[in-house]
C-alpha cells in the first residue's frame, strides 16, 4: 500500500490529502495522521515543513480568510504563514474542547509548543482574534468543536473557575480587572444565547449576580483605557501583552471588561427578571451579523490603536462615520443614591449585590456632523491634505468634550462651531448617507477629521436634547443629556458602539456635578437600532 501511494504524481497525492484532512470540517485535520504515517515517503512530501501549501489549503477550508487579507494583506498570508497559524489554532482549539485552564483545578502548565508564553492568555486572545474574524467557520469551530459556551462558564461561573469571580463574590471583595479577564469578558459576549439562561436555572441567576458587579461596580471597573478624561491622550496608558499573530509579534488589546459586561447583564436581565423590557441586544451569532463581513472591523481597529504605544489625534479605524446616524432604543438602570454612596466610600460588592436596580426605557433619534479636510467627491483634482482642517480643540470632559463657551448652530446640511472669543467658524457636514458615500466609503472615511453629534430623545423622566463627540483614538462616545423641562440636571452618556453594522451602543452615564478626576453617581445603558 505504502509502496502504491509513493508512486502517485504530486498533484494527485495532494489532492487525497486534502480530502482527507477535510473531510470532517470540525477540529484539526487528524484524519492526515494516518496518510503521514504510511512511510518516510509519503511524510516527506505531505509533512507540513514540506508541503505549507496543503496545510494553507486546509486553514483556508476550516478558517475564515477574507478578514485576514483584507486587515493584513497578500504578505502576511503566505501559505508558510497559514500553515503554522493552523498549528496554533488547532493547539489551542483542542485546550478549549478539553476543558484546561478554565479551572483552577486543571493544570494549566505549559505543553510543547505553548505559543504565546502563557497558555491561559494565548487561549483567549487567539479565541478572541477568531471572533473578530468571524463569518460563520471561526465560530463553529470554537462553538461546535472547542465547546467554548461549556469552557467559559466554567471559567466564570464554576466555584473554581479560573477568573474567581464566584470565589471573590463569596469572599465579598472586588476582582481586579486584567487582561485576561477582560477577553474572556468580551467573548462571553459575542458568544452568549440568552436562551441558555433560563429562570428556573440556578446558574443562570449566578451568572446575573456575577455580571451585575461588573457592570455597575463603576468606581471598580473603568470603560476604558487611556483615561475617558482625555480627549486626545499623549500616550496610551494600556501596557498591551505582546502575542503572535499570524507570525508576527502584534499588541492588540480590546477595551476593559465593563461594555461586555454591560451587554450581557443586561441581555440577561431582560431575559430573567419582570418588568420594563428593552430592544433585544444583538450577540454576534446572530444570522444576520454572520453574514456582514464587515461587523467587526471597528472592534478591529479599536485593539490595534489601543495596542500601540501612542493614541494619535486623528480619526483611527476605532470608528466608521456614519455609524451612530438614527434612532436607538434601549434601558438605563440605576441604584439607589445611598447604597451607591457608600460603595464610593469604600462598600464591598455585597452592597451592590442587595441594592435594587431600577431600569427606564428609553429613545435617541441622533445625527453625526463631520469635520472634513476635503470633499472627496469633489473634481478639483486637488490633492487631499489631511492638515489643512483644525478640528475643535478638547474641552472639558463632563461636557463631552468641548471647551467652554462653544456656539453650535444646527442646520438641514450639518452644524457651525464657533469656540468662545474666536472668530473662526467650523463647518461640519451632516453624515453622507448617498449611494456614493457608501460606494467610496473608504475614500470619505479618511477625510473626516472630527465627529460632532446632535440629537433628541425621551424616557419615562421626559424629553432630552443630546450633544456629544467621538474620542478619535478609539471611538469612544461622549454625549451629554439635558432634559427639555423641569430640573433634572445633567447628564453624561459614555460608552462604546460595539459593532458596525447591527452594534449596540453601550456604556454608563454619570451626574456632572462630581469632578471628572474622580467616581461619581454611575449606572448602565445599553441601546440598539429601532428595527
Amino acid at each position: 500500500m505504502a509502496a502504491t501511494l509513493g508512486t502517485i504524481p504530486q498533484e494527485v497525492l495532494e489532492h487525497i490529502a486534502f480530502f482527507s484532512a477535510t473531510q470532517a470540517f470540525l477540529g484539526p485535520p487528524s484524519a492526515l495522521v494516518p496518510l503521514l504515517s504510511t512511510c518516510r515517503r509519503i511524510h516527506s512530501r505531505l509533512s507540513i515543513n514540506a508541503n505549507h501549501h496543503l496545510y494553507a489549503n486546509v486553514f483556508a477550508h476550516k478558517f475564515d480568510i477574507a478578514p485576514v487579507i483584507r486587515r493584513l494583506g497578500p504578505d502576511r498570508t503566505t501559505p508558510y504563514i497559514l500553515a503554522r497559524e493552523l498549528q496554533r489554532r488547532c493547539f489551542y482549539l483542542k485546550r478549549i474542547r478539553g476543558r484546561l485552564d478554565s479551572t483552577v483545578k486543571v493544570s494549566r502548565e505549559a505543553d510543547d509548543g505553548d505559543y504565546d508564553g502563557g497558555t491561559l492568555h494565548g487561549l483567549l486572545s487567539n479565541a478572541y482574534i477568531l471572533m473578530l474574524e468571524n463569518e460563520g467557520k471561526n465560530e463553529q469551530q470554537l462553538r461546535e468543536y472547542g465547546k467554548i459556551d461549556t469552557w467559559l462558564k466554567d471559567y466564570w461561573f464554576e466555584e473554581l473557575g479560573a477568573s474567581r469571580a464566584k470565589a471573590s463574590i463569596r469572599m465579598d471583595i472586588w476582582l481586579p480587572d486584567t487582561g485576561e479577564r477582560s477577553l474572556a469578558m468580551w467573548l462571553f459576549w459575542f458568544l452568549l444565547k440568552p436562551n441558555d439562561y433560563m429562570k428556573d436555572n440556578k446558574d443562570s441567576w449566578t451568572a446575573l449576580n456575577i455580571l451585575k458587579v461588573f457592570a455597575l461596580g463603576a468606581h471598580k471597573y473603568d470603560l476604558t483605557r487611556p483615561s475617558w478624561v482625555d480627549f486626545a491622550p499623549v500616550t496610551s496608558a494600556i501596557k498591551a501583552k505582546a502575542g503572535i499573530y499570524y507570525s508576527e509579534a502584534w499588541r492588540l488589546t480590546p477595551p476593559p471588561l465593563a461594555t461586555p459586561a454591560i451587554l450581557s447583564y443586561l441581555t440577561l436581565v431582560n431575559q430573567l427578571t419582570d418588568g420594563v423590557r428593552h430592544t433585544p441586544l444583538t450577540p454576534s451569532h446572530s444570522s444576520v451579523v454572520i453574514r456582514r463581513s464587515h461587523e467587526w472591523e471597528c472592534e478591529w481597529g479599536r485593539c490595534l490603536s489601543l495596542g500601540q504605544p501612542d493614541c494619535d489625534k486623528l480619526l483611527t479605524d476605532s470608528f466608521r462615520p456614519g455609524s451612530i446616524e438614527g434612532v436607538w432604543e434601549g434601558v438605563f438602570t440605576y441604584t439607589e443614591f445611598t447604597a451607591y454612596a457608600a460603595l464610593l466610600t469604600g462598600a464591598p460588592p455585597q452592597t451592590l449585590q442587595k441594592s435594587i436596580v431600577v431600569r427606564h426605557r428609553q429613545t435617541w433619534k441622533l445625527r453625526e456632523h463631520h469635520l472634513i479636510a476635503a470633499d472627496p467627491y469633489s473634481d478639483s483634482g486637488i490633492d487631499m491634505d489631511l492638515d489643512t482642517v483644525d478640528p475643535l480643540p478638547a474641552g472639558d470632559p463632563l461636557r463631552s468634550y468641548f471647551p467652554t463657551g462653544t456656539q453650535i448652530r444646527e442646520h438641514r446640511e450639518g452644524i457651525e462651531v464657533q469656540e468662545a472669543n474666536c472668530k473662526n467658524i467650523l463647518h461640519y457636514q451632516r453624515a453622507r448617507t448617498t449611494s456614493r458615500q457608501r460606494s467610496d466609503d473608504d475614500c470619505y472615511t479618511v477625510c473626516v477629521q472630527d465627529v460632532i453629534i446632535t440629537g433628541e430623545g425621551h424616557s419615562a423622566w421626559g424629553q432630552f436634547n443630546l450633544i456629544g463627540r467621538i474620542r478619535p483614538c478609539d471611538g469612544f462616545v461622549s454625549l451629554s443629556k439635558e432634559y427639555v423641562d423641569g430640573d433634572r440636571g445633567k447628564w453624561l452618556y459614555r460608552g462604546y458602539l460595539v459593532g458596525n453594522i447591527h452594534g449596540n451602543l453601550a456604556g454608563r452615564w454619570r451626574d456632572t456635578l462630581s469632578p471628572a478626576d474622580v467616581p461619581g453617581y454611575e449606572g448602565c445603558f445599553a441601546m440598539s437600532r429601532r428595527r
